[in-house]
């Protein structure tokens, strides 16, 4: 199991991956929307938005406390968090392998994954 700590730098990472992006891509496949990752094995949570500046706003909570529902969930066990952001994991493996469950609309899984 990965810390806490080792989520936050993973989500940086993957922030970073999409801020690489061209400005003119971004914009092509960026919808601002609310986001949260849910990691069931540290019981947490992670807030954020995902904007064309990437991802901010970036808090963490217990999984126990309530929040307004995010415009796109992602499901995912704190190694394969890690995995995906240090691209030792395929996010289309991972998610057709059901290690990564994402709940939001057909066109919001089709922008993010060119994303990724």
């Amino acid at each position: 199991m990965s810390s806490l700590d080792a989520c936050l730098s993973g989500i940086e990472k993957l922030n970073q991956r999409i801020l690489t992006q061209p400005e003119e891509e971004r914009r092509k496949h960026i919808r601002e929307r609310s986001l949260s990752v849910v990691v069931p094995d540290l019981e947490t949570v992670f807030d954020m938005r995902l904007t064309l500046d990437g991802l901010v706003d970036v808090t963490h909570r217990s999984a126990g406390r309530p929040a307004p529902r995010p415009q796109v969930r992602i499901t995912v066990d704190s190694d394969d968090l890690v995995a995906l952001a240090e691209d030792r994991m395929d996010a289309a493996k991972a998610l057709f392998g059901r290690r990564v469950r994402v709940d939001a609309s057909v066109g919001d899984l089709l922008r993010m994954r060119r994303l990724l």
